[in-house]
């Protein structure tokens, strides 16, 4: 399996997606944003999971 070293901060995620922490975060709750836990505490968005989300909101807005 490739490893992907393109990981996002959720700060990162918020600059892009121009939300708030809690938006973030209540889109990783819920599933809509996938993301992965590294050690215990530091929450990662692996950047193709970003582009998907996006992708999605794209598809469901046409």
């Amino acid at each position: 399996m490739p490893v992907s070293t393109d990981m996002l901060t959720v700060p990162e995620v918020m600059a892009v997606l121009k939300v708030s922490r809690w938006t973030v975060y209540s889109l990783i709750r819920s599933g809509e944003l996938r993301s992965v836990l590294v050690g215990t505490r530091c929450r990662r968005v692996p950047r193709t999971a970003l582009e998907e989300y996006v992708s999605r909101l794209c598809e469901e807005a046409a």
